[in-house]
Parts: C-alpha cells; structure tokens; sequence
C-alpha cells in the first residue's frame, strides 16, 4: 500500500488538531533516521543515517504544495500543519522553502517536531527559522544517558545539539518548545528521571533559554519493551521542580487522557487514510475514531481487514491495544 505525504489530522496531547506532513516517503528502509531511540513508538531503525546526503525517498516542494492544496481544504478547525512524520523532516533540506510556499496558500501554524540530531547544521537552523514552532527533543545533559536513549549514528554528540538549540533560540525566529521525554526502566538500563539527570537537565535547559519545555513520558508502546513510563507523580515532581528553576509561565507538563469535539472531515478513502495515520503515529481504535472522526462500525472492518493483509500489527500494552505499521 503505497502511503501519501499527507496524514491525519491527528489529535495531539501538545498540538490540538494537527495535519501531518511526512517529507521522507517510505521505501526499502521502513524510516530514515540519525536515531533509534528506545522509546521510539514506530519501532526500530533499520538503518541509521548520519546526514541529509544519505536520506532517500526525499519528497519535493511541489509533492507537498500538491498534497496540501488537495487535503488541506477538506479538513476545518486545524491548529497547526506539522512537519514529522516516520522519518526525522530536517533531513530534507528543502524543508525551508516548503514552510515558504506553505505560507502562500494556508494561514494555519506550521511546526516542526525534530530530534534535534542536525541542530549544529546553518542550514537546518535556516530552514527551522521559518516556521512558527519548533518542538525540538533533549531527553539528557549528559552525554552517556543521550547516547543510551536516542542511540544516534556516529558522530552525532550531545554538545554539538545543544549548542545548536541555543543558536537556533537566539535567531529569534519560531517559538522554541523543548520536548523533555522521560523514560523509566524495568531493568538497570540507563534513563533520566533520577535526580542527577534533572539537575543536569535543568542547566542545560537554563543555557539554551527555551520559549517553553515540554514535560511528558512515552504513552505508547516503545521500541524496547524494558522502557516503561515514568509516574505521574514523578512527572509532577520533575514539572515542579523545572517550575522552581527554569520559570513557570513556560514549564508545561502533557498528560495523557486528551478530549476534544470532533472536526469535519470530508473523506475519500478512508483505507488509505487510516492507514496514513497508523504508518506515522501507533493509535488504538479510539484514537483513530477520533482523529479521523470516523464512526466505531465504519472503521472496525477497516482495521481488521490492514490487519489481516498484514499491513498494521497489533500491540498490546498498559494503555490498551495498538495498532502500528508492520
């Protein structure tokens, strides 16, 4: 089945009603990526790249102008059009001028969630400078836990991307949100809830000087089944304690349990955009009812039917069954 640059719209703990826009297609590797971090919820990297010049599948400024103007109208009530997607976006260094030419024809924000894997890169920051929100991952200060979690191609060193996120804050372009994402363990394997990594945490955040930091932990199923979420007490802790260093008018802790009315979406096919929306983002039945705004009796043959083609798999975890792109 082939899938489409556009997806969704997907409801989203931090973006609201957001419409997806993946710039890297799928192809002999199920995702291009610099990371395989352990909590990824699309799985394993097959093989991790370490520039844009490696990357394949990239789409073009005219495939994703075409796919917005044929979508875009048939969604209402959008908070922002989102670069992200299976693969990491900064790795298609056109995205700069896709932002430009989105600009042209929509007047919805555009954001780019990103890994932050090429922040020491100009170019990348050029490109990043002309949304309106950038939600940049750190999930350590130190240089060990960083490479234990996000497990990043050679060459890629925490410095470099914390360096780059300060020069990326002070072009004072878009709104720059660090995505915290913290992580717990069944076993001893490295995370960074302790106390020492918050500290370290909160130096490197006081450095950079981020417009906001996003508290939150993995909802759905991770990469490795040894990663599990950390408590929300211990998320509250750590908001708290961020609130006390960092300043709390831009400290925000994302719980999971999001509601929201339905949109108005005009649908055309309905396979192809389910399965659009699983490929990019794991969902349970519920989740894809409601951010596709698809009735329960409509979608249940849908699912079983991209099960039973092997097209999505099922996984159970301590939220409920998943369904992720095989």
């Amino acid at each position: 089945m082939k899938s489409r640059i556009i997806y969704g719209p997907i409801l989203s703990r931090r973006l609201g009603r957001s419409l997806g826009i993946d710039v890297i297609k799928k192809g002999e590797f199920r995702k291009n990526c610099n990371f395989d971090c352990v909590y990824c919820q699309l799985g394993h990297v097959d093989w991790k790249i370490s520039t844009p010049s490696e990357a394949t599948g990239l789409v073009t400024t005219e495939e994703v102008i075409d796919g917005i103007t044929n979508y875009h109208k048939k969604v209402d009530d959008l908070d922002y059009i989102t670069f992200s997607g299976t693969c990491e976006p900064t790795l298609n260094l056109e995205l700069g001028n896709m932002i430009e030419q989105i600009r042209k024809i929509s007047d919805v924000p555009i954001c780019v969630i990103t890994n932050s894997s090429l922040m020491n890169r100009e170019d990348v920051r050029k490109n990043l400078s002309k949304a309106d929100l950038v939600v940049a991952t750190l999930v350590s200060g130190n240089e060990d836990t960083f490479q234990a979690i996000n497990r990043p191609a050679p060459g890629i060193e925490l410095q470099d991307i914390i360096e780059g996120l300060r020069e990326l804050q002070k072009m004072k372009g878009p709104k720059v949100a660090i995505e915290v994402m913290l992580l717990d363990s069944s076993n001893d394997y490295p995370t960074n809830s302790s106390e020492q990594e918050i500290e370290k945490l909160a130096e490197v955040l006081r450095y950079i000087d981020p417009d906001e930091i996003e508290v939150l932990t993995t909802s759905r199923p991770p990469a490795e089944d040894f990663i599990v979420p950390v408590s929300e007490t211990r998320l509250k802790e750590i908001a708290q304690k961020f609130d006390e260093e960092l300043g709390r008018e831009r400290v925000r802790l994302v719980l999971k349990g999001l509601k929201r009315k339905r949109s108005n979406i005009k649908h055309e096919n309905l396979v192809d955009e389910v399965y659009d929306l699983i490929l990019r983002r794991p969902c349970t039945f519920e989740q894809v009812v409601q951010s596709l705004d698809i009735d329960k009796e409509d979608l249940s043959p849908i699912i079983e039917g991209l099960v039973e083609e092997q097209k999505i798999i099922e996984i159970l975890s301590e939220n409920g069954m998943y369904y992720r792109a095989a």
